[in-house]
């Protein structure tokens, strides 16, 4: 018999009632060390008292209006973005899905209303995970992905990661965007170089053609940069964002320059609930406590402790690990032991973490999370090891 919630995930057996910074408290009373942060969303923590403060009092005056009529919450923060970043432009969503619909959308108008309607496709890459809607599946290509779910949209072709031959000669007069993940997160934790982002961008550049980077995972300060995509000292013409962003409340963004946004005019896109008051309100308390320079320090700080950390524990443990990736606050232990036991194992320990792709276990703590509870990660993480080990 199908359960009342459908059955889509496998989900581990236990609950949580209460969260508290890094750590959640389950139903028997237990507490657990959160390296996963809802996969990258919970950026500040969990009932982080700042962003509490400005859901309640932003709450007590009004959760939603339509789009139909000015939101100055959403106007507010559309301008912290502005002001942040490369764009001139945002489109609030609820999610990263629906940050790549609208993406692959803004990208084909933009070429459709400069006469060339033919400019539809957008080149990928392999391993790549830009959402669950018919468009982002495509987008990834992947058979765990895409089987089962045909026809599927046209238009996308994947490439192999990092091939600069290949992205050179995939680019013709019927490419209308590239997509990429400046670090991929599903994917493994795999981080693009500053050099294949800035052949990319001028690659773009001759052609025409449209950058799109997804930072739903990576960006928010997760690097310790505002966007990871600053660290290759290149800016997308479009770009993905959501989970960090609202610090836990579903919010999402594309960011556009004013050329690649320009087809975008009214009446060619919409959303109920996007930019609403309460998820502009939050957003806007985590851009002012992430864009600050001090805090974005204290990440990368936090991060090479950490990344050294885990490097003793490949070290100590290489029957289970073999390789530390990743960027910022967004590592992943390449392992040598199946990652899925890995994860099993490390509930014991009462610790928390997130398989990805090519047998990578991806940690993503808080970017606040304090330094004594990455010294206590570390030693749950080495006695995770020994339980395989000892298996």
């Amino acid at each position: 018999m199908i359960t009342a919630v459908l059955p889509t995930y496998n989900r581990a057996p236990m609950a949580f009632v209460k969260g508290e910074g890094s750590w959640l408290t389950a139903e028997d009373g237990s507490r657990y060390l959160d390296l996963g942060a809802g996969i990258a969303v919970n950026s500040l923590g969990h009932a982080n008292p700042a962003l509490v403060a400005a859901l309640t009092e932003q709450a007590g005056q009004l959760w939603h209006v339509s789009n139909l009529y000015r939101i100055p919450q959403q106007e507010k923060l559309a301008q912290m973005l502005v002001d942040k970043t490369f764009a001139d432009t945002v489109f609030f969503t609820n999610s990263g899905t629906e940050a790549c619909e609208l993406a692959v959308k803004m990208a084909r108008k933009y070429h459709y209303d400069n006469d060339m309607a033919d400019r539809v496709d957008i080149i990928a890459f392999e391993g790549a995970f830009h959402g669950r809607s018919t468009a982002a599946i495509a987008a990834s290509g992947s058979e765990k992905m895409v089987k089962g779910f045909g026809p599927l949209m046209p238009g996308f072709r994947q490439l192999k990661w990092g091939d600069e031959d290949a992205i050179r000669a995939a680019i013709t007069t019927r490419t209308c965007a590239v997509i990429i993940e400046p670090v991929q997160g599903e994917g493994g934790i795999r981080v693009a170089t500053d050099g294949y982002l800035q052949l990319l961008r001028d690659l773009c550049d001759e052609t025409g053609t449209l950058l799109i980077f997804d930072e739903v995972q990576c960006g928010v300060g997760r690097t310790g940069k505002l966007f990871a995509h600053e660290w290759a000292g290149v800016t997308p013409d479009i770009m993905m964002v959501a989970k960090g962003i609202g610090g836990g409340f579903p919010l999402g963004a594309v960011l556009a320059t004013e050329n690649a946004a320009s087809g975008m005019v009214a009446g060619t896109h919409g959303s109920t609930y996007g930019g609403n008051p309460l998820g502009c309100a939050v957003g806007a308390k985590v851009m002012e406590i992430v864009a600050d320079d001090a805090f974005l320090d204290a990440v990368s700080r936090k991060a090479a402790q950490f990344r050294q950390g885990l490097e003793g524990l490949v070290a100590s443990h290489p029957t289970v690990f073999e390789a530390v990736r990743g960027q910022g606050l967004i590592l992943g232990l390449k392992c040598k032991a199946l990652n899925s036991d890995i994860v099993k194992a490390a509930y014991a320990e009462h610790l928390l973490t997130v398989p990805a792709a090519d047998n990578v276990l991806r940690l993503l703590p808080a970017l606040n999370i304090p330094e004594a509870d990455i010294a206590e990660a570390l030693a749950r993480l080495d006695r995770t090891a020994l339980r395989i080990e000892a298996a």
